[in-house]
């Protein structure tokens, strides 16, 4: 309708219900959003009136003939199958959640989180899915001990982590099973370490590097989570969210090219190797425009975007889809973490070394106004021409962490360096930012770097090196470096002849700020010199535990 008004459009779903908001069900779960109506965006009514489409739901598209081009649809309530002929035929059966075939996954209690429906269900199981459960609802008179309910998660990803927070708003002790050794794997290992010990702090039980084995019912109705570890985790409730896969059932009946990572293939077009089929959404393979890899991002966004060319496309416009770069946020406890770009971990697997980083920990505002709270930023860099490869981000202020990865993503995406982020002008006010902002800030640390005004030195490459930490004698009795010559930066050039001119020396303190100034101080007076990057704060990321 927005391009051709005399388009015949009919669209299928073989649920319940069009357009509904996925990324809300762990909140209505816990009730942060009450009425499930919310989650509903627009019904088949609104697509009619507002769009003349014709929506038929519970109708499940089960083939495709190319050469003919038409459609089967089966009525999954009366089980009649018609045939529909197309010009244009546009798959965007989205992905389904992964569901391994492990001993006892089906058992009563278990569930995923991709519907509405399925939220109704978990909903209706935490009111009386057990006998335990049921009692919980039920107690009269005076109780003198709650008892607590069990709650295993298996996945650390998105889904995952937002339903261990609602979770815990609803009272559940929650238990998060994940197979790698950290959450959110788009983050280098070093954040995602600042992540788990945040969730831990917030009462989430994290047992990482450990996948399932098997699901065993016991007494009651309750469950057992048994891992490859041997270890064993009671639940009331699990819940799955080991991601999803691309639903390629139907494409592969039209006979369409499936890429390497097992979506479909598509152009810059949205088009399939059929160029009568286009296919949008979770389903397809993706560019990566910073990498060039090709992807699965299961997005929102995106998705939102391939659906806007694909029609711009069919209607004859010149429309293009860049690839995403995967930029991302999730909301935990108020707190957030966020990333845009390429992380270090694929830059290393691919093999490049043209890169650098530095680390910064900012406050979300200016200091001196109320309510400032620290930031975590990584930026990563071109190191041959400076251009911004990616960055993440954590704090407990969720929409400052979100305001500096948002600027950053749209950096990032016209091609921007770190030079360009020293120049850039954004919005300030106290209780908003800082005359500097942190990503000026990034900006400007980056640019030394390249400039040669900050050599700088890694903790994961580091080993034997002549290391000066300039800080305060106090601040050594609650972290210090083994082997470390402690030298105050306000002593540093009456006392520069205590320190060897033959050696390079590597300069410490809490967040590399102070170490810059020693850095600056000892490169002019003839030393060879470097700013250990984030200082004591990242050492303290790299050697961060959370539980097993």
């Amino acid at each position: 309708m927005r391009v051709d008004e005399s388009a015949e459009i009919l669209m299928v779903e073989r649920g319940p219900y069009v357009s509904y908001a996925t990324c809300g069900l762990p909140y209505h779960l816990s009730g942060v959003i009450p009425e499930e109506s919310s989650l509903l965006v627009a019904n088949e009514q609104t697509f009619r009136a507002l769009f003349r489409v014709d929506v038929r739901t519970q109708c499940e598209a089960v083939s495709i003939s190319a050469q003919a081009k038409t459609v089967d649809l089966k009525n999954l309530v009366t089980g009649d199958v018609t045939t529909e002929s197309y010009d244009k035929l546009v798959l965007s059966p989205g992905a389904a959640s992964i569901r391994p075939p492990l001993p006892g996954i089906d058992l009563p209690g278990i569930f995923q989180v991709r519907t509405v429906p399925d939220a109704r269900t978990i909903r209706e199981w935490v009111e009386r899915g057990t006998s335990f459960l049921a009692g919980m609802f039920h107690y009269s008179g005076i109780q003198a001990a709650k008892p607590v309910r069990r709650a295993v998660i298996v996945g650390g990803g998105f889904i995952g982590l937002e339903m261990a927070e609602n979770l815990v708003h609803m009272g559940f002790e929650v238990t998060l099973v994940e197979m790698l050794d950290q959450v959110l794997a788009p983050l280098d290992k070093e954040v995602a370490n600042l992540v788990g010990g945040f969730l831990e702090h917030k009462g989430v039980h994290l047992a990482l590097g450990d996948g399932v084995a098997a699901f065993e019912q016991v007494e009651g109705g309750g469950l057992e989570v048994k891992t490859q570890s041997g270890k064993v985790h009671p639940a009331d409730l699990v819940i799955l969210a080991l991601g999803v896969r691309p639903d390629t059932t139907l494409a592969k009946t039209a006979g369409l090219e499936i890429g390497e990572r097992g979506g479909i293939r598509v152009d810059q077009q949205m088009r399939t190797s059929n160029p009568d089929i286009p296919a949008v959404g979770d389903v397809v393979e993706v560019r990566d425009p910073v990498t060039g890899e090709w992807g699965l991002v299961a997005l929102a966004g995106p998705a939102n975007r391939q659906g806007r060319i694909a029609a711009d496309v069919i209607a004859g416009r010149e429309a293009r889809f860049r690839g995403t770069q995967g930029t991302s946020i999730i909301g935990l406890f108020g707190a957030a973490a966020a990333w845009t770009g390429a992380s270090e971990k694929t830059l290393q697997r691919l093999g490049d070394d043209d890169y650098d980083k530095v680390y910064l920990f900012p406050n979300s505002h200016a200091g001196y106004f109320p309510g400032a709270k620290p930031l975590q930023l990584k930026v990563l860099f071109r190191k041959s021409d400076g251009r911004l490869l990616g960055a993440q981000a954590l704090g407990e202020d969720g929409p400052a962490v979100d305001k500096r990865i948002s600027t950053l993503a749209m950096a990032l995406q016209m091609g921007a360096t770190i030079y360009d982020l020293e120049e850039a002008e954004l919005c300030y006010a106290p209780q908003f930012g800082s005359a500097k902002d942190p990503v000026n800030f990034a900006g400007m640390v980056a640019a030394n770097v390249l400039r040669g005004d900050m050599p700088q030195a890694h903790w994961d490459a580091m080993d034997g090196e002549y290391v000066l930490d300039v800080r305060q004698p106090g601040e050594l009795v609650i972290s210090s470096q083994p082997g470390a010559v402690n030298i105050p930066l306000g002593e540093l050039r009456s006392r520069l002849d205590e320190l060897p001119k033959d050696r390079e020396i590597h300069v410490l303190c809490r967040s590399a700020q102070r170490a810059y100034y020693a850095t600056r101080i000892l490169l002019q007076h003839g030393f060879k010199a470097r700013n250990i990057a984030g200082g004591m704060m990242v050492r303290s990321m790299y050697a961060a535990k959370v539980s097993d």
